[in-house]
């Protein structure tokens, strides 16, 4: 018989980053008991990462806009592939969920008048990221941890939730987790579950991600049945560290380009401007004198094209680097340095600027950063309906970075720390109200047994395989074959590698108990990596055009009809890989005429 500790909870909340603890605040509220497992410790959350604001329509900076101007931003940003009804929800909330962060502690930036300060990111018309210098994503983490921890909810922390668990009408019911400290397993029974999970970027070799982003909440709800909608959509942050190679990847928040940074090649050169879109032409800077006078006066100048969306600037530097005109370590310059001077810099980007000094010997003040593009957030995730995040499987809901829809096919910087909040609210509310109805289930020792003994196979193993060499070769063929810029060719191949590792997988051999062992955990991780690397190149390869996050260098133009499909994966069978995986083309939800009378509006 197994042995494992059991707890139950009326919810369920997996991930304890800003969705996460939103979702646990909202449902305590609603007077239900609450377990909130994190997989590192409370407070070490991706979240933190977002550091240059939180979006939402406040027109503290510039009193005409309002959540209209937001909605039409976002979807033109994620290329009209967007759950229309998420965008409109995030647009319309966004306010009151910053201004009940700052009720319950946050303390942001201010205007000379008090009020919220907020700053210019790529891809908003206005200026609306509410902000804590560069530290944003820190400041809410903070804020949101407090209520949680005063709301008298139950924090399971280092704890990795391994399978979801269904009753016997195919609800989801609980989970079967075990703590990385001791090894020991878990059972956690509940009425409805949340996953907040967060990212999938350390399946890729160059990316902001900590070692927790291994797409388990992704993977857990494949493997449950849900839908999963628009994988193939990687967002490649344009500007992450390149030097030195001990921290390649690391995030270069946008609010350097926000605060006045722009970018140049080798040559000095402001090379944006040769890469404007034509969606985008209408409202950037054709000419640097013409950008300057947006940066000096911002009366009806148009934006500098280093603030265009993030995929937009990410293809951009990749093609610079790609002809030769990139800096000496393989990126571009990032300079801010020679256009504000050290005590706004110092003021405006604390973070950045220690980070720099400590860790490459950079002074931002002086010289300009190396930076190049690396992989920080994935749009798709758990199909999810707007108004409650529930998803596709009775009893699961979804928040946050695991969820799809919200964005699209590339997210708007800022987007993300206002939908973890928004939706995370809406989630934990939603999850409450389920569990309300229901009793706990009940699960065989036998159910249990087969989980925990998969689990522990590794252990029995003589196939002598590494996991952190499969780990390793997994990253290095993702960012080569299923990275910024991708073929037919290349994502065929990428499925063979793909297969390989899987069947390897099978032959981990790991040493030692099951105390704190990382090797066990990283096998244990690699069956999520897999999972979803197989599901975002599946989705890659069924898409047969470029458009936001996903380009296709054999279709490099959008393709209209495309436009109007989201690529759904779905999985039958036993987890991890005893099944079968599918991706269908179905039709986007149609918007409705007085939201599209807003981009008519636009255009007049």
């Amino acid at each position: 018989m197994a042995d494992y500790e059991q707890r139950d909870y009326d919810v369920l909340v997996i991930g304890a980053g800003g969705a996460g603890l939103r979702a646990a605040i909202e449902a305590r509220t609603e007077g239900v008991s609450v377990g909130l497992v994190c997989k590192s410790l409370l407070g070490k959350a991706h979240t933190v990462m977002a550091e240059g604001g939180i979006a939402a329509a406040m027109g503290n900076v510039y009193p005409e806009d309002n959540w209209k101007v937001h909605f039409r931003d976002t979807m033109r940003g994620g290329k009209m592939i967007n759950n229309w009804r998420m965008a409109q929800l995030h647009a319309q909330e966004a306010p009151d969920r910053v201004m009940e962060l700052e009720e319950w502690g946050a303390l942001f930036d201010r205007t000379a008048d008090g009020r919220i300060l907020q700053r210019d990111f790529g891809g908003h018309r206005y200026a609306r990221l509410a902000h804590v210098g560069d530290r944003t994503g820190l400041e809410m983490i903070r804020t949101l941890q407090h209520r949680a921890v005063q709301s008298g909810i139950d924090v399971m922390m280092e704890c990795k939730v391994y399978r979801l668990l269904k009753d016997d009408d195919g609800t989801v019911s609980g989970a079967v987790a075990y703590w990385r400290e001791s090894g020991r397993f878990i059972v956690i029974r509940s009425k409805a579950v949340v996953l907040a999970t967060g990212g999938v970027g350390k399946s890729w070799k160059i990316t902001s991600n900590s070692w927790e982003s291994t797409g388990d909440g992704h993977a857990l709800a494949i493997w449950a049945g849900a839908d999963m909608i628009d994988m193939e959509f990687v967002q490649f942050h344009p500007t992450g560290m390149v030097w030195p190679p001990s921290v390649r990847g690391l995030l270069v928040t946008e609010g350097v380009r926000g605060d006045g940074g722009v970018l140049r090649n080798r040559d000095g050169k402001r090379f944006m401007f040769d890469y404007i879109p034509p969606m985008f032409a209408a409202e950037t800077a054709d000419t640097e004198e013409e950008a300057e006078r947006w940066y000096t006066d911002r009366q009806g100048a148009r934006r500098p094209p280093d603030l265009l969306p993030r995929d937009e600037v990410a293809r951009a530097i990749n093609a610079e680097v790609k002809a030769g005109r990139g800096s000496p370590h393989g990126g571009v310059f990032l300079d801010i340095g020679s256009r504000r001077s050290a005590d706004y810099i110092k003021r405006r980007l604390p973070s950045m600027y220690k980070q720099f000094k400590e860790l490459a010997d950079v002074d931002i003040t002086v010289d300009p950063m190396e930076v190049g593009p690396t992989c920080h957030y994935i749009m798709g995730g758990v199909r999810v309906d707007a108004e409650t995040a529930a998803t596709t499987v009775p009893g699961l809901f979804a928040a946050g970075e695991v969820a799809g829809g919200m964005h699209g096919a590339n997210r708007l910087g800022g987007n993300s720390l206002s939908d973890l909040v928004v939706f995370g609210r809406r989630a934990g509310l939603a999850a409450a109200n389920y569990a309300k109805q229901r009793n706990l289930a009940t699960f065989s020792d036998k159910l249990i047994e087969e989980i925990t003994t998969a689990a522990l196979s590794p252990f029995s193993s003589e196939g002598g395989e590494n996991p952190y060499t499969i780990h390793a070769e997994l990253q290095d063929m993702m960012q080569s074959l299923v990275g910024i810029i991708r073929t037919h060719d290349e994502l065929v191949q990428a499925e063979e590698h793909l297969a390989r590792f899987k069947e390897r997988l099978g032959r981990v051999s790991i040493e030692g108990n099951r105390q704190f062992n990382p090797g066990w955990h990283m096998a244990l991780d690699l069956e999520s990596m897999l999972t979803v690397s197989t599901a975002v190149t599946m989705a890659a390869l069924e898409r047969k055009e470029s458009r936001g996050g996903h380009t296709r260098d054999d279709y490099p133009q959008p393709d209209p009809e495309l436009g109007k499909l989201n690529m759904v994966i779905r999985f039958s069978g036993e987890p991890p890989f005893r099944g079968e995986m599918s991706v269908t083309p179905e039709p986007i939800p149609e918007m409705p005429d007085e939201l599209k009378a807003l981009f008519e509006e636009q255009q007049h």
